[in-house]
């Protein structure tokens, strides 16, 4: 029987010092775990607090709105890939970009920045910017259930490509572009690593050139045009194989 693997915000309980105690999980995680999953008293769960802090529990009594955790035992487990990525996106339309958050964060990328970038169909409203936040913080946050990684991916607030590309300091830079050249990946590997990807219709010629600019070096996959949710996790395939924990 599979363990139900449930994220706990540091501000809820101090996994690190919960060995032998009990902790009270009420709210959303309790209405999580009792009405969607249907746990009952003696079922046996993972916590985990995406700071690299596992604990195996059990439930030891529940309530209405509120679940009893004894916690057994706790554990410091890293499942972060060696090679440190940051992904910075041009932001798509609704599923396409949970879709690469999510498979971002199976993949192992340990940044995250939304760009706003020339063909950028989405608008982001000031009013409604704090709730796409969560929306995307919850996407990276089941992901890491999913795929039992204990670190969540950081997740910025959406920049201007001008801006991120003027404040990355990453080792190695790259910009994927169909028409540009195939990236030499046979170096040592770097202690960090950007990936800049556009948003549907891509980046525009001068974005390139100003990522170029800005040491970015262009980076093709092949002679198709990939769409924008399939680009980057083929590109983060091809650099954990090449310099991370893929080969």
């Amino acid at each position: 029987m599979r363990v139900p693997r449930v994220y706990i915000e540091p501000n809820q309980a101090n996994l690190s010092a919960a060995s032998n105690s009990s902790l009270n999980l009420e709210g959303q995680t309790a209405h999580y775990l009792l009405k969607v999953l249907r746990l009952s008293v003696g079922r046996e769960i993972v916590l985990f607090d995406g700071q690299g802090t596992e604990a195996q529990a059990i439930i030891s009594s529940a309530q209405k709105n509120t679940l009893t955790i004894t916690v057994e035992q706790v554990e410091r487990i890293s499942k972060e890939s060696s090679l440190y990525t940051h992904l910075g996106i041009g932001v798509s339309r609704g599923e396409r970009f949970d879709w690469v958050l999510q498979k971002a964060t199976e993949l192992g990328v340990n940044e995250i920045t939304p760009l706003l970038t020339e063909r950028v169909e989405v608008k982001i409203k000031p009013d409604r910017a704090d709730k796409k936040y969560s929306h995307w913080q919850q996407i990276i946050i089941s992901a890491c259930e999913q795929c039992q990684r204990n670190t969540l991916p950081i997740l910025h607030d959406p920049l201007p490509i001008e801006k991120w590309l003027e404040s990355n300091n990453s080792a190695r830079k790259f910009v994927l572009d169909h028409r540009g050249t195939t990236a030499d990946l046979s170096a040592q590997k770097p202690e960090s690593l950007s990936l800049l990807v556009g948003p549907e219709g891509g980046l525009s010629e001068s974005e390139i050139a100003l990522a170029i600019e800005h040491n970015f070096q262009s980076m093709q996959l092949g002679p198709r045009v990939l769409r924008t949710e399939t680009a980057p996790i083929a590109a983060l395939s091809v650099l954990q194989y090449c310099w991370g924990d893929f080969g």
